[in-house]
């Protein structure tokens, strides 16, 4: 790809002059200057070469600039640019019908959002307008969005600041690595989890829950598989007690984990599905909840009371659709499966056998986190001055990682090929080794 107009340095210093951002102290910042992107790769205005092993925010599966989509989006754009949600319009119908055939049968309706955050926001609504109740429950070791619903249900410290959605009560899931409930096995794991759970459900009350907000594979929190029988034990206990079940899929969602949506593996059916990046890997800004018939009838005849300007937005239902298409004709799915089992999964297994500050390796399809510890046996996890030299030193040497407390998240788009694996995989060998020593 040829080397586009601007510098590096006009960009920083627009950026640094003009530009608010999320999650960050501004003064100390130093943004990494991106220019283009192709496939797997990103560059930056001089055509400096990194792998991108962060998918940006874990959302563009099918790679950067993926032609069909490209041509998807300019095409609509020269004949509906925008349109008022209120209307029918021919790509939104043939998006929502595409998704729901990924959902599978159980599945009735799609609600267009903006994003991810706004979709557990509306799901979260619907799941409390369907009940009649309030309380929402979610995990510690979560990550929901950052409008007023979404982090509230949040686990992680962007909460704290942000508590002011009422009704938030939170959790501890499964993590065997790190167990809070003193497991010996991932089934006992799993067990005790529920067990919580259920005592949590019973303390709070049964009648005043509306939903429990889940992520089928937590992503930013740590990757953490659900231990076997966990989301069949979720489901069972939501239907006991009558608590809608949300699925957390934004991250996780459309390939991520080498499924269409990361809870079918495990042979649940949540109540409620919210979804968002993935589906079009972020091409243009989109999201949604997906709704069973029970729900969405529901309000056949009472006003849902929630709307957005960009709800169904052309270019992104027409991104959408390019996306979903070009995911399954060029069997991305099954390549992150395959890439996952036989190469990616092995060779950081291989790196951890290597580098004793890998604690823990785990995750499926291009969805793996490596747990970072100053010891192994007490798995002590390392300081924010490692992490920042391991980011440092991945930069130098080519990849672009994604971080996360103590934690890297190896997270390439679906379309990674085996060698460009095993080139990371080779360029991580070495920056461990510069690290640590």
């Amino acid at each position: 790809m040829s080397k586009t107009l601007g510098t590096n340095q006009e960009a920083f210093d627009l950026d640094r002059q003009h530009v608010f951002h999320s999650w960050s102290a501004q003064g100390a910042l130093k943004p990494l200057v991106i220019s283009h992107a192709s496939g797997c790769e990103v560059f930056d205005h001089d055509g400096r070469r990194l792998l991108d092993f962060s998918s940006q925010l874990v959302n563009t599966n099918i790679g950067h600039s993926h032609p069909k989509v490209v041509k998807a989006i300019q095409e609509q754009a020269e004949k509906l640019a925008t349109v008022a949600p209120q209307h029918a319009v021919l790509e939104r119908g043939i998006a929502a019908k595409k998704i729901l055939e990924k959902a599978g049968s159980a599945y009735s309706k799609v609600f267009f959002t903006n994003g991810g955050a706004d979709a557990v926001e509306n799901a979260v609504r619907a799941a409390r307008l369907f009940t009649g109740r309030d309380k929402v429950l979610s995990t510690y070791r979560s990550y929901h969005g950052n409008t007023g619903a979404s982090i509230g249900a949040t686990g992680d410290w962007r909460r704290m600041p942000n508590e002011y959605s009422r009704g938030h009560r939170h959790f501890f899931g499964p993590f065997f690595y790190r167990s809070e409930f003193w497991s010996a096995s991932e089934e006992q794991e799993s067990e005790r989890a529920l067990h919580h759970l259920e005592r949590v459900i019973q303390s709070e009350g049964p009648q005043t829950i509306a939903a429990l907000l889940l992520e089928s594979v937590p992503g930013t929190a740590g990757i953490m598989v659900p231990p076997p029988g966990y989301l069949q034990g979720v489901r069972a206990l939501c239907d006991k007690y009558g608590i809608v079940y949300i699925a957390d899929e934004v991250m996780a969602g459309f390939g991520r984990t080498g499924y269409w949506f990361a809870h079918q593996p495990f042979g649940v059916t949540p109540d409620l599905i919210a979804f968002a990046k993935g589906v079009n890997s972020g091409y243009v800004p989109v999201g949604g909840v997906i709704f069973t018939p029970e729900i969405a009838q529901h309000f056949d005849d009472t006003v849902f009371p929630g709307g957005l300007t960009y709800s169904g937005h052309p270019l992104a239902m027409a991104s959408i659709i390019a996306a979903l298409d070009a995911m399954e004709d060029e069997g991305m799915l099954e390549n992150a499966r395959i890439i996952g089992d036989t190469l990616l999964g092995p060779g950081l297994l291989e790196l951890q056998a290597k580098h004793d500050v890998i604690g823990e390796v785990r995750g499926l399809g291009v969805f793996f986190a490596l747990d970072l510890v100053s010891d192994r046996a007490t798995k002590t996890p390392v300081d924010a001055a490692f992490i920042g030299k391991l980011k440092t030193a991945a930069l130098d040497h080519g990849v672009l990682g994604f971080f996360a407390e103590n934690r890297m998240h190896v997270v390439p788009p679906l379309i990674i090929s085996e060698e460009q694996v095993r080139e990371g995989l080779a360029i991580l060998d070495k920056v461990f080794a510069s690290v640590s020593q």
